[in-house]
C-alpha cells in the first residue's frame, strides 16, 4: 500500500487526500489532510493536523514524504486521496490488512498555490440545498455574508458528527433525537450530511415548543424530500415515544432542561450526546465557598465561574456512568460568542474510586447538589 502511494505522490500526481479514524481514541489529532503546494518553487506535500479546535500545518519535500506517510498511517487506518487520473479509498484492519478501492477520475491538474484559506467540510461554492432553503446561502452556492457566522458554525457541527461516525451502529436504523431544534439549520445539516453525503440508513426528529417554527421546519424538509427527518411540537419531559436512541443533540436548552436532556439520552443509551447548555443558574444559587469569595463576591465572575463549574460537572457524571466527555469550544449562532458543546460518546468504562473521589471533593467545595446527579442517581459503588 505505502510502495503504491509513494509511487504515485513521488511522481506529484496528489490533488489531495483525508486521512481519519485514528486508531487510539487518545490521539489529539482527529485527522490529517494532505495537498501539494509550491514553497520558494519547491514542490511539498502539506500535511494539516486537525485537532479538535485548532489547525497545525507542515510542509514536507517530496524526499523526505514516504517516512512521513509510514508513521501517519502507524496511527490512522482510513484514507480518502484523490490523484489526477483517480480516486482511491483506503481502510485498513486492527492488523493492518488492507481494503484498497480505486475508481478512474476525469484527468485534473494540482493547485499548488500556497495559501492557507480554511477548508471547510461543506465547501463554499458548492450549492447544497437545505442551505439555500435556509437562507445561508444563494442559488449559485455563494455564501451570504450576514451568513457566514452561521456557515462557520455549521461546519463546525459536522465535523463533529463525522467524528462521531464510529460510534454510531452499522448495522440497522441510526435514531436521532434533537430537543430544542428551534430553526433547525444543524438538524438539516446533520440530516444532510449523514444521508445524503455518507447514506446512512437514519431517522432524525426535531423536537421543539414552537409551533410556528416547527411547522415551517416540516414544511421545509417536505420541499427538501427529507423522508427520514421529522419535527414535532413538544417538550423534553413528556417525549415518551421512544425506549433507545443512537445519539441526542440538544442546544441552548436552558438551565436544568439541558440535565433533563442528559439523563433521557443517558437512560435511552445513546451512544452519541452533544450538548450546548445554556442559562446555567442552578449552581450559582446553590454556591457556597467561603475559599473561593474573592472570586464570587462579584456577581459577574460568580455567575460565569458557576456557568463553567456547572459543565465540568456534567462533563464528570456522565464520565462516571461510561461516557468518554469533552468540553469543546462551540459559536453561538445568534451572537457569535465561543461556547461550550459537552461531547460525550458512550464506551461503558466503569469510573475508578478516585474519580468518584474527586466529584466528591469538588461539589463538596461548592456546596453543589448537581440535578443531573439526582436523576442519575449518582452514588459511590
Amino acid at each position: 500500500m505505502l510502495e503504491a502511494l509513494n509511487e504515485r505522490i513521488l511522481n506529484e500526481q496528489l490533488i489531495h487526500a483525508t486521512i481519519s479514524q485514528p486508531r487510539m481514541r487518545s490521539n489529539e489529532v482527529k485527522r490529517i489532510k494532505l495537498k501539494p503546494v509550491m514553497v520558494k518553487e519547491r514542490y511539498h506535500i502539506q500535511v494539516e493536523y486537525q485537532y479538535e479546535r485548532i489547525l497545525k500545518h507542515d510542509n514536507i519535500v517530496l524526499a523526505d514524504f514516504p517516512a512521513k506517510l509510514e508513521a501517519i498511517f502507524a496511527d490512522f487506518r482510513q484514507a480518502q486521496l484523490r490523484f489526477t487520473e483517480e480516486s482511491v479509498h483506503i481502510q485498513l484492519s486492527k492488523k493492518n490488512k488492507v481494503l484498497w478501492k480505486q475508481n478512474a477520475e476525469q484527468v485534473t491538474n494540482a493547485s499548488l498555490t500556497h495559501n492557507r484559506k480554511k477548508q471547510y467540510v461543506l465547501e463554499e461554492n458548492t450549492a447544497y440545498p437545505f442551505l439555500v432553503r435556509l437562507g445561508v446561502q444563494t442559488a449559485d452556492g455563494k455564501v451570504k455574508q450576514a451568513k457566514f457566522d452561521k456557515f462557520k458554525q455549521i461546519n463546525r457541527f459536522v465535523e463533529m458528527i463525522d467524528d462521531s461516525l464510529s460510534y454510531l451502529p452499522k448495522d440497522r436504523t441510526i435514531r436521532i433525537l434533537d430537543f430544542g431544534s428551534g430553526k433547525s439549520y444543524l438538524t438539516f445539516a446533520l440530516y444532510h450530511y449523514l444521508k445524503i453525503e455518507k447514506g446512512l440508513d437514519i431517522h432524525v426528529t426535531g423536537l421543539d415548543l414552537k409551533k410556528e417554527v416547527i411547522e415551517e421546519c416540516a414544511q421545509i424538509a417536505r420541499d427538501l424530500n427529507y423522508e427520514h427527518l421529522e419535527f414535532l411540537v413538544g417538550d423534553i419531559n413528556d417525549y415518551n415515544d421512544e425506549t433507545a436512541v443512537d445519539m441526542v443533540v440538544t442546544l441552548h436548552a436552558c438551565d436544568v432542561a439541558t440535565d433533563m436532556a442528559l439523563a433521557r439520552a443517558v437512560r435511552w443509551g445513546a451512544s452519541v450526546i452533544l450538548s450546548v447548555p445554556c442559562c446555567q443558574h442552578e449552581l450559582n444559587r446553590q454556591l457556597q465557598a467561603p475559599a473561593l469569595d474573592i472570586m464570587l463576591q462579584h456577581g459577574l465572575v460568580k455567575e460565569r465561574f458557576a456557568a463553567l463549574a456547572t459543565d465540568s460537572i456534567r462533563a464528570e457524571i456522565l464520565s462516571l456512568v461510561g461516557y468518554e466527555t469533552q468540553l469543546l469550544e462551540f459559536i453561538d449562532m445568534a451572537h457569535t460568542p465561543k461556547n461550550i458543546l459537552i461531547r460525550a460518546y458512550y464506551t461503558g468504562k466503569k469510573p475508578s474510586a478516585e474519580q468518584f473521589e474527586r466529584y466528591e471533593r469538588f461539589t463538596q467545595l461548592l456546596h453543589a447538589q448537581p440535578f443531573l446527579a439526582k436523576e442519575l442517581k449518582i452514588e459511590r459503588p
